[in-house]
């Protein structure tokens, strides 16, 4: 047993320039490559993490201007359909007063024919009653003559 202890012992002391080198490795890997990678993968974490906060910002920048553009066009529409409105309005109301005014014209183009055709009819009536007279004093002395059995 003694032996085993004593190459055991052997092993180990042999072991200690492994054991201290392998440290040595760890402390340089640690130290060389794994901070910096580390340092390196953070960063580029972070500019990442940065990137997609900032295209965060600049879709719900863009939404809020489309909706913004939407509302404008909206109203500016209303404001187009309000003003298209007035003027059929507008229009309606001035084809309305060119419509009376010809009517109003009309009728009273109208009425002046009615009075033309009147005083032409009384003046008509005032020639025949004139004449209707004379005429009848014709017809008897037309008639009667003849009928009495004179001769013309």
């Amino acid at each position: 047993m003694q032996e085993i202890l004593q190459q055991i012992g052997e092993l180990l002391i042999n072991a200690i320039p492994t054991a201290l080198l392998f440290v040595v490795l760890a402390l340089a890997y640690q130290f060389l490559v794994q901070r910096p990678l580390s340092a390196v993968l953070a960063k580029r974490r972070a500019l990442t993490e940065g990137a997609m906060e900032d295209a965060r910002k600049a879709v719900a920048e863009a939404e809020a201007k489309a909706a913004d553009y939407a509302e404008r066009l909206r109203l500016a529409r209303a404001d187009v359909y309000k003003l298209r409105e007035q003027r059929v309005k507008q229009w309606n109301a001035e084809r309305d007063a060119a419509l009376d005014e010809a009517r109003k014209a009309a009728g009273q183009k109208v009425r002046h024919a009615k009075a033309d055709v009147e005083a032409e009819a009384a003046a008509a009536r005032k020639t025949i009653q004139a004449s209707a007279a004379e005429l009848a004093g014709q017809v008897v002395r037309a008639v009667l003559p003849v009928a009495a059995g004179g001769s013309r």
